[in-house]
């Protein structure tokens, strides 16, 4: 009962946490003509519960696509749809056709901050609090501690009830995914991804290890017998729960066409806005958009992502295990927001999900890695008043992982998940005994200069003729610690030596 009671307070903390944060301001609060992302989710719900759904993504009179259209999967349409009935029933002016835009309230503000406190609740803190709970091999102080830690992470906070988003839906729904398949209930696993994917389609991102996990597990009960069965049974379940999310835009092929059309929008160009990714990065030294042909931009960056994330998917498929799985998730992701196109700087949020799935196993690297995300989206949380909230919670969050898995003790070979790489190496070099110092120095170097560089930014006004050098800087500098952890989570994938002792699992 005693252990009900700490999770139960736990749950109750990062509720608090989130809504008090939800009292700040939020995207283009008062900054007509196009506002921000809080005027965005709004006017979703006036077109969807204005139109009728063949009009949802086409451009017309009612429906001026370059004010917010609607540019997510159908699932988030309709959770938007949901959300304008109960809107209507409190106050129809929230919702009403063109005269609502920019509605800005009390009411409205609350009601908008309580969706997504809602949809936290019913969907992504349930997929954590039972992540957690079913850890195996620690106590359940450890079990409750993991989930303070991945509740109380600032960057999914300050996104969604600072910026305002509903990025807890489409993550949710993966980690319900992500429970699924490592338990073996692969087919709710694979109907819950599906939902993730029909909701934002960045979810793409973590695609290519469920695939390589489950055809990995096929493969393994035998192509030629159980595997073969479980494969068609996949393939059903992906497809019966993507004709259903999708049914109303099948009804014309220009309907489908103009849907996918939205989701995908290969003409915005390479990256959007100040993405700590390497384009961007690049973009400083060599303006990658004005030189190169946009059908090139596309194949280099789909050349990168693929090579780069290539090696942990083969792992996978022919060594699945739940372990490999995670690990390949983290990568993955990293590969595709470091290199492909049409990045956003809240993507990195994509990787920072299946890093707090690896919290526990090394939970130095993946403190410093969370701690790097929310630093990565500093320019976008300045923008929208935010500074305060992600000092706050950035403490807490640090202090609550120092504390509970004792981070700074924990930076051994062994524990930083790199004795089979170093044993490795000291066959040829046997006086490689010096990585994990390297590893605590290069923490303190990266600290320092998050903490510097968001000092400057605070407190300094950049050159006239440089006026986005601070957040050039900021992009840089997370570019250098990403392209570092994708190598560091890489090394771990592929010098994995706890893989075997998991195959019991899947067999």
């Amino acid at each position: 009962m005693e252990k009900c009671y700490l999770m139960t307070a736990v749950v109750l903390l990062g509720l608090t946490v989130r809504w008090t944060v939800s009292l700040n301001s939020y995207s283009g609060a008062g900054k007509p003509p196009m506002f921000g992302d809080y005027e965005a989710q709004r006017h979703w719900q006036e077109i969807t519960i204005n139109l009728p759904i063949k009009q949802w993504y086409f451009n017309g009179s009612d429906n001026n696509l370059q004010y917010w259209g609607l540019d997510y999967p159908p699932l988030t349409a309709y959770h938007s749809l949901l959300c304008a009935y109960v809107a209507k029933f409190i106050n129809p002016d929230w919702i009403a056709l063109h005269t609502s835009r920019g509605y800005e309230s009390q009411a409205h503000k609350l009601f908008m901050r309580a969706t997504v406190l809602i949809a936290d609740l019913l969907i992504y803190i349930p997929a954590v609090v039972l992540y957690c709970c079913c850890l195996k091999e620690i106590s359940t102080k450890k079990k409750i501690a993991n989930a303070l830690c991945i509740l109380l992470y600032p960057g999914l906070i300050l996104i969604d009830y600072g910026h305002f988003q509903y990025n807890s839906v489409s993550l949710g729904f993966a980690l319900w995914g992500v429970l699924g398949v490592s338990y073996d209930w692969d087919l709710l696993g694979s109907l819950a991804f599906c939902l993730a994917i029909n909701y934002k389609q960045m979810e793409l991102y973590h695609s290519l290890p469920f695939f390589c996990f489950l055809l990995g597990k096929c493969f393994k009960k035998g192509l030629k017998g159980k595997g073969f069965v479980l494969l068609i049974k996949l393939a059903c379940t992906v497809v019966a729960s993507f004709i259903l999310c999708w049914l109303p835009f099948f009804t014309e092929r220009e309907q489908t066409l103009q849907v996918l059309r939205r989701l995908f929008p290969v003409d915005r160009g390479l990256f959007e806005d100040k993405v700590a990714n390497i384009w961007c990065t690049f973009s400083v030294f060599l303006k990658i958009r004005d030189i190169l042909p946009h059908h090139i931009q596309l194949m280099i960056s789909f050349c990168f992502t693929f090579l780069s994330l290539l090696p942990a998917c083969i792992k996978l498929t022919l060594h699945p295990s739940p372990r490999g799985f995670r690990f390949t998730l983290v990568s993955c992701a990293l590969s595709f927001f470091l290199f492909s196109f049409q990045v956003h700087e809240k993507s990195i949020l994509l990787v920072s999900l299946p890093v707090c799935l690896v919290l526990r196993e090394i939970p130095f690297m993946s403190t410093w890695f969370l701690l790097v995300s929310t630093f990565s989206m500093l320019p976008l949380l300045l923008k929208d008043e935010l500074l305060m909230p992600s000092v706050v919670t950035v403490i807490a969050f640090f202090i609550a992982c120092a504390t509970s898995f004792s981070i700074f003790e924990k930076t051994s070979e062994e524990e930083l998940q790199l004795k089979s790489f170093s044993i490795s190496v000291r066959k040829y070099f046997p006086c490689f005994t010096f990585l994990p110092r390297i590893i605590q120095h290069l923490f303190l170097i990266s600290v320092i200069t998050m903490v510097l560089l968001t000092l400057m930014t605070v407190t300094l006004d950049p050159p006239q003729k440089l006026p986005d050098l601070f957040s050039v800087l900021v992009c840089f500098v997370s570019c250098l610690n990403f392209l570092f952890f994708l190598v560091y989570f890489n090394i771990i994938i592929m010098w994995d030596s706890k893989n075997g002792r998991n195959q019991k699992k899947i067999n």
